[in-house]
């Protein structure tokens, strides 16, 4: 879809993104891009997913953990080498190329949507 292509904020409604805690990260030796495995808490609607992310530039495991994070909770499970990600954590290229994690500016609780 081309940048300027509008859509209907219907569409936006259908993409649920919720704030998440990192509570576990590892090491992702089999991705093909240097990779972190990720546990997150979701709250008790959502629950603990699972994701990949391309994020060792920028934090080490113990930089991520209690990090509260913003996800895509509503894809489908994509399947990485041995690895299922259950949600797509959301972040932006920083100056150098590296993905950086979308922050928030205040305490929030973990399975809240964004608006």
């Amino acid at each position: 879809m081309p940048e300027n292509e509008t859509i209907q904020y219907s569409d936006f409604e259908k993409v649920h993104l919720r704030t998440g805690k990192i509570t576990d990260a590892q090491d992702f030796p089999e991705a093909h891009k240097p990779a972190y495995k990720l546990t997150i808490d979701f709250g008790p609607e959502i629950g603990i997913k699972k994701s990949s992310a391309r994020i060792v530039e920028n934090y080490t495991k113990e930089d991520l953990m209690g990090k509260i994070i913003v996800a895509v909770t509503n894809f489908p499970p994509k399947q990485i080498g041995p690895f299922v990600s259950e949600v797509l954590v959301c972040g932006t290229e920083d100056k150098k190329g590296n993905i950086t994690l979308l922050n928030l500016d205040h305490e929030v609780d973990i399975g809240k949507p964004i608006y």
